[in-house]
């Protein structure tokens, strides 16, 4: 009779590798493609609602009806700040070093908010209804970070595009 180590020695397991891919790419499709490309140029868009309503970012679909939405909206570039959150210690995910807000921004021309981070001075500069607008990344391709952040538009105190590199040592 055989002992149960020597059966385990003579019966080998069978494995194979398994390799699970997606060979296909998705396409970005009309809607947000016209959303990725206007980041790119600097332009904002929003798709227009069956009710007339402009929802930004664009939707492909409409809320109410569940029907297609196709007609493309230029909208901002400035906004009006609806509600906001400051962080006080950033961490090294967020997109800036610096204590900054939250903000969600109703464009000119929008219906709805849209989520972005605000350069500010301070928690005491940002308040709702404080009017905002991007800053641009030098390098754009077509990504929501193409817009690098947003600044208010009546502070002095942040530029219109990135600030040059520091030579003293010291932090931008």
């Amino acid at each position: 009779m055989r002992s149960v180590t020597d059966r385990q020695e003579s019966e080998q397991i069978l494995s194979a590798p398994l390799i699970i891919e997606y060979p296909f790419k998705r396409t970005t499709g009309p809607v947000i493609g016209a959303f990725l490309t206007g980041l790119r140029e600097q332009v904002l868009v929003g798709s227009r609602a069956e009710d007339g309503r402009v929802i930004v970012p664009p939707a492909e679909f409409d809320p109410v009806s569940g029907n297609d939405l196709t007609d493309i909206v230029e909208v901002g570039p400035e906004g009006v700040i609806t509600t906001w959150s400051w962080v006080v210690i950033p961490h090294a995910k967020h997109p800036l070093s610096d204590p900054f807000a939250w903000v969600l921004i109703k464009l000119d021309g929008a219906d709805t908010p849209m989520l972005g981070a605000l350069a500010a001075p301070s928690l005491d500069a940002v308040a709702t209804g404080g009017l905002v607008k991007p800053v641009w990344a030098e390098d754009r391709e077509g990504h929501i970070d193409d817009i690098a952040h947003w600044v208010l538009v009546d502070a002095d105190t942040e530029p219109d595009t990135e600030p040059e590199a520091d030579t003293d040592g010291g932090h931008a």
